[in-house]
């Protein structure tokens, strides 16, 4: 469909008006919709990427999460908001605490008991700037989001932020990559698109949805130099997430880590860096370390390890990622190339850059595939020094400003705990995780995901997607987890990952239309039970 077609459809001002029990209707039939294609997304998802390596590699159970896990994990938290907000009770934060400065940490996640049984130990916090207060989800004036969709997934939760948080219509646009999952999605979203609600558009208008008159807004994901391109283009405000090179900083202990927590440790990191081949916005690229650390080597040891034995092989699809590895391969000769399992799945191989120059080429470029680099610091391995040089370092020597990832040992943690406190309200990212991975910012809807503003530079986007919760003037994200967690995420065994993300994805879908089912009536769910995946 053409842009201005897929405009001329919706009703913006008839979505606006939808009352809360009529969108959780709507939620039920959506819940019901992804199940039924459940597979056919999954199938979509993996024949693209499969396609582009030329090898069929990709797991049902990892295609099911990135389209159906994600989307529905989204779901099922606006299920709860609604819900909440009928009952007269509406989601709020567990906890406010003054941060200095005028910003206060807002204390958003978990929320419900579902949040809680796979929370863990995580906890999620929103940084505000001035006294917190929530936006009604409803309380938007009538309008039209213009989403223009990522190339490294198919599931559109920006789509979901704009319906059911920021009440605006919505027109999406795929990336060509996702063209065929994203007619599956269409199918799925249907009650959505018969009620004007949503619309869409051919994945080759992009140039047309941008430049449409009466646009409220456009959400972007992709390229630093695409979102600067439309920005220049026009005067609606855009939203934009584009990734960036981002940190994970190893603090160096008080006490000596243990070879198993060592090993667990590199087999969370490497796990985010393998993880959809590399095309993560929020996968931490550089580990930054301190030269005098004692256990430096050991580290990486069990890095090298966790690649090539701990971690099963994951082909890099995307793009452009064999020009952006010989890249690095040509400016580091020494470099070591990784190969997990012997060579036999495609594109899977990584480079591992170690003792690169704080200010080089590795410091300075995305790779968005298989590339690790370690940068060592020339820092005491205290905790206290490391932690400030390690903030001056990332906000000022690494390119963009998406996401940290900070990894701290709980006796060190207990003992430096104002360091790490500064270091986090320092640290110009919008998103930081503490012992845990970045990624887990992004498919939290209680958080927020996109770049710190840098004095308007683009490199990491601008502006925020998520804050279900609906919190004015959210600057920053930080989610906290334990040195060593069962919610950590790794990926050690191909076969028993992949069973856990198809139950994850069936989680995310089937304990909401209970909940769902109880308050919009009996009819519903009869209809409900006919299809399970």
């Amino acid at each position: 469909m053409h842009a201005t077609h897929a405009l001329e459809s919706l009703k913006p001002d008839a979505w606006a008006a939808t009352s809360l029990k009529q969108r959780l209707e709507l939620l039920v039939q959506v819940q019901r919709n992804m199940a039924q294609y459940a597979e056919e997304l999954a199938e979509a998802d993996g024949t693209m990427k499969d396609a582009l390596v030329e090898q069929q590699v990709f797991s049902v159970g990892l295609n099911l999460n990135s389209t159906v896990g994600l989307i529905g994990g989204t779901i099922a938290a606006t299920v709860d908001l609604y819900q909440s907000i009928l009952r007269g009770k509406p989601l709020t934060a567990k906890q406010v605490t003054a941060v200095g400065d005028g910003t206060y940490g807002v204390e958003v996640y978990p929320q419900t008991r579902k949040d809680a049984m796979t929370a863990g130990r995580q906890r999620g916090y929103l940084r505000v700037k001035g006294e917190p207060h929530q936006v009604d989800p409803l309380a938007g004036a009538p309008g039209v989001v213009a989403v223009l969709g990522a190339g490294n997934y198919s599931a559109s939760t920006e789509s979901i932020k704009a319906l059911f948080w920021d009440n605006k219509s919505v027109i999406h646009k795929p990336h060509p990559l996702n063209a065929g999952s994203d007619a599956v999605w269409q199918k799925v979203f249907a009650p959505l698109v018969e009620i004007g609600a949503l619309s869409y558009c051919d994945a080759d208008q992009g140039t047309e949805l941008t430049q449409l008159p009466g646009l409220t807004a456009i959400y972007f994901t992709g390229s630093a130099a695409t979102a600067q391109a439309i920005m220049a283009s026009t005067d609606t405000p855009v939203v934009a997430e584009c990734g960036g090179n981002n940190p994970c900083i190893v603090v160096p202990g008080d006490r000596a880590w243990t070879d198993k927590e060592i090993a667990h440790q590199a087999q969370q990191y490497v796990s985010l860096a393998k993880i959809n081949g590399g095309a993560v916005c929020g996968r931490a690229q550089t580990l930054v370390t301190s030269r005098r650390w004692p256990q430096r080597e050991q580290f990486l040891d069990a890095v090298r390890k966790a690649f090539v034995e701990d971690t099963p092989a994951i082909s890099s699809y995307y793009p452009g990622s064999s020009v952006a590895k010989e890249h690095f391969a040509a400016q580091y000769p020494d470099a070591e190339v990784l190969v997990p399992e012997n060579g036999r799945q495609a594109a899977s191989d990584g480079l591992f850059i170690t003792g690169a120059e704080p200010d080089g080429f590795a410091a300075a470029n995305e790779a968005f595939c298989q590339v690790i680099a370690e940068i060592p610091l020339d820092v005491p391995a205290d905790a206290d020094q490391f932690l400030t040089q390690a903030v001056a370092y990332c906000n000022d020597g690494l390119l963009g400003s998406l996401a940290c990832m900070i990894v701290i040992d709980e006796d060190t943690k207990k003992a430096h705990q104002a360091a790490l406190d500064t270091a986090i309200n320092d640290l110009r990212y919008g998103a930081i995780a503490v012992n845990t991975i970045p990624a887990l910012l992004f498919t939290n809807p209680y958080l927020i995901w996109g770049g710190a503003d840098r004095d308007g530079e683009v490199v990491s986007g601008h502006g925020n997607f998520g804050n279900l919760l609906g919190y004015a003037n959210v600057h920053k994200a930080v989610l906290h987890d334990q040195f060593v967690s069962m919610t950590h995420f790794v990926y050690n065994k191909k076969a028993p990952f992949d069973r856990l993300m198809a139950a994850n994805a069936r989680y995310t879908v089937q304990p909401t239309w209970l909940n769902l089912t109880r308050m919009v009536g009996s009819a519903t769910r009869a209809n409900m039970a006919r299809k399970d995946f």
